[in-house]
């Protein structure tokens, strides 16, 4: 009864872990660039002490609890907007930008041009071009008619003014949400150049990755079961209460 009781909590638990996941997913359906979280689970033993490994073990201790969360970075639909200062990245790799606080990583290209016509993103920090030496430098768009080719140059009435900065990683690059649009690269992660695949579309915006409807459906299954797994916390309590006041005083 004891092993049913923790089996029912951790599930209890593990669940209404992954609703605050799957919520975040949901809200941030319409937010540009978004890369949706998908949950995971793996086994108390094993998230515990791996060395549990005796079939007595196993049985007892082999309920799911949340392992955490991986990033989806599977691309988004573009969408035209008509605005030039918009842009979507087709394939794999970041628009790189300039915090106070460093170097952030974002597929949200809203962007827009401050007062003095450097590129800038919806919050207001600094769209980086490419450079030769790896300088962190921002763009600034003269006056004029500004176009924006597939592989990030922009020129302002057919003169190259500079080159957008789109990097990418590894594989296994355990990258950092900051935010619903921002990305925290490890201090020892190599950024490079993006695949050649990879295209830069003006007046377009990449939308969020994560599906309104397929998210929501997903958010009341989830519901339902940690509301069995609720049912059954208080089945066993019910049964400990039972077992302590009518078995105990026969003792």
């Amino acid at each position: 009864m004891n092993s049913g009781f923790y089996s029912a909590y951790t599930g209890f638990a593990a669940r209404l872990d992954a609703l605050d996941v799957i919520a975040n997913n949901l809200a941030n359906a319409s937010t540009s660039g978004f890369k949706s979280q998908r949950e995971f689970y793996r086994s108390f033993s094993a998230w515990l002490q791996p060395s549990l490994t005796t079939p007595i073990n196993q049985a007892v201790n082999q309920f799911g609890v949340l392992g955490g969360a991986r990033l989806d970075l599977s691309q988004g639909t573009v969408e035209p907007t008509g605005n030039d200062t918009d842009l979507a990245l087709k394939g794999p790799g970041f628009f790189t930008v300039l915090k106070n606080n460093g170097l952030r990583y974002t597929r949200d290209g809203s962007f827009r041009l401050d007062k003095n016509r450097n590129l800038i993103t919806d919050q207001g920090d600094q769209v980086l071009s490419e450079q030769p030496n790896r300088r962190d430098q921002p763009i600034q768009v003269p006056s004029g008619k500004m176009t924006i080719s597939p592989d990030g140059s922009i020129s302002v009435d057919g003169a190259l003014v500079a080159k957008v900065r789109v990097e990418d990683f590894p594989a296994d690059t355990q990258l950092t949400q900051e935010g619903n649009s921002y990305f925290v690269a490890p201090a020892a992660a190599v950024a490079g150049k993006p695949p050649a695949s990879t295209t830069v579309q003006q007046g377009s915006l990449e939308k969020s990755n994560s599906d309104a409807i397929r998210t929501t459906v997903a958010l009341i299954d989830l519901q339902r079961t940690a509301q069995t797994m609720e049912r059954a916390l208080a089945i066993f309590h019910n049964e400990f209460n039972r077992t302590a006041a009518q078995d105990l005083p026969k003792v």
